[in-house]
């Protein structure tokens, strides 16, 4: 066989969108990458609308912002300046601002396809080796270095491997670590929708006792939604013509926006939780939906996510500038430490809020509605809430904080 890319720095497996930032990320800080994904990379010039968006803090905004990237997103990207809490059947609600924070919005919205252009595109100026397609027959970990196998026998070596090949990632099974899961018993339809009225960069959650079902701003008269449902109403509603489907969409819907319609592709996907009960392995790190997946009521695993690399990223310069080994197990479990407590206390809120409001009982109604309206009549309490869900707290890596790891 022929061992290549001895010099590597980092072999990332992977590449969505966590593994193409941190390969840019590694690259532009003088690391060398290489970047390997099983599927070719796509004409993403020209790929069509496919429904799907992501919400972005304000802290991932600063971490791409840093690296170069914002400026490809900024003009597809739709700022969220106010976010809506309600609850089915209550009067009350939670209204945040962004000007209760300052003049930044609290998020943004930026379509799939933008993101994967932009990632593409800064990991093609920062001179990143990527092998696609090329499938991982085997990784092994020694003393010194992890050993990566593809399946056409190339072999490739470095200090450190990563693991960024998602919720059922094979590297993350071959190293033994566990993984603490459950399935929700809940379906998210996710697609974009067309309405008559304006949005104003509202987003809206609105709690209902099947799961939540969140309206969140795109460009235009346009907006993405997440909408859960118990399987068997999911399964019914996705077998059905768009013309069907629409008017149960309008029926949730509700009429605030005008008429509306879906667009595009619709999507949908069993919400499960899975959290690795370590990031890290002799020479291997986890990142991305391979140490991580919460319920998307709060839009925040992919930020989560952000974090995790811009963190894994100061932890290995730092240890380039002291001369240590970036594969050590010292090394990696600083990273462990700072972001998996962080991580969980995110999980704990989303998976608690997701327990209390997707439920009928009556008894808690009262209490949940009566819970909004208090929030609501506490800034103090309502400006900690945003300013964690903005990524805009807590240790910051360096490029959240807008610096040069």
């Amino acid at each position: 066989m022929t061992e290549h890319v001895i010099g590597a720095d980092v072999i990332i497996v992977g590449g969505g969108a966590v593994g193409t930032t941190f390969a840019a990320m590694t690259a532009s800080a003088g690391l060398s990458p290489v970047l390997i994904d099983r599927e070719a990379p796509k004409t993403l010039a020209a790929e069509p609308f496919d429904g799907r968006a992501f919400a972005f803090s304000y802290g991932t905004k600063r971490i791409l912002e840093t690296m170069g990237v914002w400026s490809a997103l900024d003009n597809d990207a739709e700022p969220i300046l106010a976010i809506r809490v309600s609850e089915e059947r209550s009067p009350f609600f939670l209204h945040y601002v962004h000007d209760d924070l300052g003049p930044d919005p609290l998020g943004w919205l930026v379509e799939s396809r933008h993101l994967r252009r932009a990632l593409h595109d800064a990991v093609a100026r920062s001179g990143v080796r990527f092998l696609a397609p090329a499938s991982v027959e085997q990784d092994t970990r020694d003393a010194y270095s992890g050993i990566v196998t593809l399946a056409d026998g190339r072999r490739l070596r470095a200090p450190l491997i990563v693991a960024a090949d998602g919720a059922n990632s094979p590297l993350r099974t071959r190293a033994g670590i566990a993984v603490t899961k459950w399935d929700y018993g809940q379906i998210a339809i996710v697609t974009t929708v067309v309405h008559e009225r304006p949005h104003r960069g509202i987003a809206h959650e609105h709690f209902r006792a099947p799961g939540p079902f969140a309206i969140l701003p795109l460009r235009g008269n346009r907006s993405s939604l997440v909408w859960v449902e118990q399987p068997e109403t999911a399964r019914a509603l996705l077998a059905l013509e768009r013309p069907d489907f629409d008017r149960e969409l309008r029926t949730r819907f509700g009429d605030f926006l005008g008429t509306v319609e879906s667009s595009g592709p619709i999507w949908s996907y069993p919400l499960r939780l899975r959290l690795a009960r370590r990031y890290v392995a002799p020479r291997l790190a986890l990142l991305g939906d391979s140490a991580h997946t919460l319920h998307p009521l709060a839009g925040q695993n992919l930020n989560l996510a952000f974090r995790d690399a811009a963190t894994l990223l100061d932890v290995l310069v730092d240890a380039r500038r002291r001369g240590e080994d970036l594969g050590a197990r010292d090394v990696l479990e600083r990273y462990e430490r700072q972001r998996r407590g962080a991580n969980l206390a995110m999980f704990a809120a989303t998976d608690g809020l997701n327990r209390l409001f997707s439920n009928d009982r009556l008894w808690l109604r009262g209490l949940r509605g009566l819970g909004l309206a208090a929030v609501d009549r506490l800034p103090g309490v309502k400006r900690a809430f945003m300013g964690y869900a903005r990524g805009s707290g807590g240790n910051l890596p360096s490029l959240a904080r807008g610096e040069s790891p």
